[in-house]
């Protein structure tokens, strides 16, 4: 029995992902740690600090999704995400809703750009 579930568990881990209307795959940046301050100041993972949004890769994007493509970087709130490990590599998803803004080559040039770089 156990051979016949080991089988049956390798079969699920090769199926394709196809991500549904709104929503949005992507993967962290690096973990949250040590940090320098603009000025050259380490700055330790535990320090207090306030509510802090977080860069991350989009991956994968469901067929309602207008705003990003995979390959986009975006800016979201670690606090409001659901985590999910694909094949040993975690992952975050989200609605495109609860994305903060998108950073992309594409928009270089065009007016609703902020004309700030990462």
């Amino acid at each position: 029995m156990s051979a016949n579930r080991e089988k049956h568990s390798t079969q699920h881990d090769k199926l394709p992902i196809r991500m549904l209307h709104d929503r949005v795959l992507v993967r962290q940046d690096a973990a949250e740690g040590e940090r320098r301050s603009g000025g050259g100041i380490l700055i330790p993972a535990t320090a207090a600090v306030g509510r802090r949004l977080a860069w991350a890769e989009v991956v994968a994007v469901g067929q309602n999704v207008r705003t990003v493509e995979p390959g986009d970087r975006v800016l979201y709130d670690p606090e409001d995400r659901a985590e999910v490990e694909v094949r040993g590599i975690a992952y975050v998803l989200m609605r495109e809703r609860d994305l903060h803004a998108v950073a992309a080559d594409r928009f270089e040039g065009s007016e609703d750009s902020t004309g700030l770089y990462l």
